[in-house]
């Protein structure tokens, strides 16, 4: 039986990738490369670049092509059936491997964060042993790269979907939300003067690009910004961080 290690790689600069995650990618006999069509060719090409560079020999790759979601039965019931669909490619990728005892799949940010790659490996069958090496997550790129902290003093704070902004509003007693998988611009959805935003897209990038401000003053520039970055790349990953303004202040 073959070890699965899933591999947090950060948000696709190279430098991300902890000593860790480095020697257990050396140490993979089959590493995992998922493909999303020729849109989304760069995401494979920087999981290829990162093998590259942690590694001295050529190790054996498998790509694997991402089943498209159906959305005719309902949301959850058609991310359950997806999870399954990927677990099955993943299961027909190692079988041609039959020697294989260890394998890695490089995951975008870390395993534990708006991430199903734990979820899916839970559908294989025998079920592996399963090794997680910790990734730097994109709030982590987002905070670091706009230099402020997640949360205020003694507060709490929430990460979020865009779907749930949308459907429930901000949520109750939080100061500060961070906001992923949001491909809808669903801060707009917010009154607009009640809060401040810092905004970025393939944070941690040579591509990254920041916004912040007031977020009825830098609404527009993001669903403008982000637009064209998705039409000039293809794809787009971003991510941001939303603070209640106190009475109109500033956000510290």
């Amino acid at each position: 039986m073959y070890e699965l290690n899933l591999i947090g790689i950060g948000t696709g600069n190279p430098d991300h990738v902890t000593f860790q995650g480095a020697k257990a990618i050396r140490d993979a006999d089959l590493i995992l490369i998922p493909r999303k069509g020729e849109n989304k060719a760069d995401l494979a090409g920087l999981r290829e670049e990162i093998i590259a560079q942690v590694t001295d020999t050529s190790p054996t790759v498998a790509y694997f092509d991402i089943p498209k979601r159906r959305s005719e039965d309902g949301y959850l019931r058609g991310v359950d059936e997806w999870h399954d669909a990927i677990a099955l490619r993943w299961q027909e990728a190692i079988a041609e491997h039959p020697q294989t005892e260890q394998v890695a799949l490089l995951i975008w940010g870390d395993p534990s964060l708006y991430d199903s790659s734990l979820r899916i490996a839970s559908r294989l069958n025998p079920y592996p042993t399963t090794r997680v090496i910790p990734g730097i997550t994109a709030l982590q790129a987002l905070t670091a790269a706009h230099a402020i902290p997640i949360n205020d003093i003694g507060a709490p704070y929430v990460v979020t979907t865009g779907r749930r902004i949308r459907d429930e509003g901000w949520p109750d007693g939080m100061g500060k939300v961070a906001v992923m998988l949001d491909g809808e611009c669903s801060f707009q959805s917010l009154e607009m003067g009640a809060y401040h935003i810092w905004w970025g897209a393939y944070v941690g990038m040579k591509e990254q690009i920041l916004v912040s401000g007031p977020l009825d003053a830098v609404a527009a520039e993001i669903l403008d910004t982000r637009a064209r970055a998705r039409a000039d790349h293809g794809w787009i990953m971003d991510i941001y961080l939303l603070q209640k303004r106190q009475n109109g202040a500033e956000a510290s």
